[in-house]
């Protein structure tokens, strides 16, 4: 489950996305959606091609930045977006693999949405709740 949030009066300078998921890489795979679909809405990108992403980090804060970094990186080199996306998350060693399948980007074919420019720090949370997860974080539009 995911949402975006913009400011009162629709977006200025940032987005901020809260996603849940019954597993860390869940929760982590939902804010990747949840940033995509600010982009372009998901619901119309097709299931054409597979691609693999990996991420490390010193803690869980700087996983999840280098994480949302990479899916950004690929987007603005390879114009991937994703429709569906699985996360493992190595808690322990602070790495993430990401495999996801999904299609490139064509203004042509597809909405587009708000242009996203930076990953941020400001206002993340990774939150382990009863039998879930909640993480957030705010992207610089």
């Amino acid at each position: 489950m995911t949402g975006f949030t913009y400011p009162e009066g629709g977006p200025l300078a940032d987005l901020l996305v809260e996603a849940t998921g019954s597993t860390l890489g869940e929760a982590f795979a939902n804010l990747a959606l949840g940033m995509f679909n600010a982009m372009t809405p998901i619901e119309g990108i097709a299931e054409e091609e597979e691609f693999t992403l990996e991420a490390e980090g010193m803690d869980m804060e700087s996983l999840l930045f280098n994480l949302m970094d990479e899916f950004l990186y690929l987007n603005d080199v390879e114009f991937l977006v994703p429709r569906r996306i699985d996360i493992q998350v190595d808690m322990d060693g602070f790495t993430a693999k990401a495999r996801c399948v999904g299609e490139r980007f064509s203004r042509e074919t597809h909405e587009v949405g708000i242009a996203v420019k930076a990953v941020t720090y400001h206002m993340m949370e990774i939150a382990e709740e009863e039998k879930s997860w909640r993480v957030q974080m705010v992207f610089d539009t």
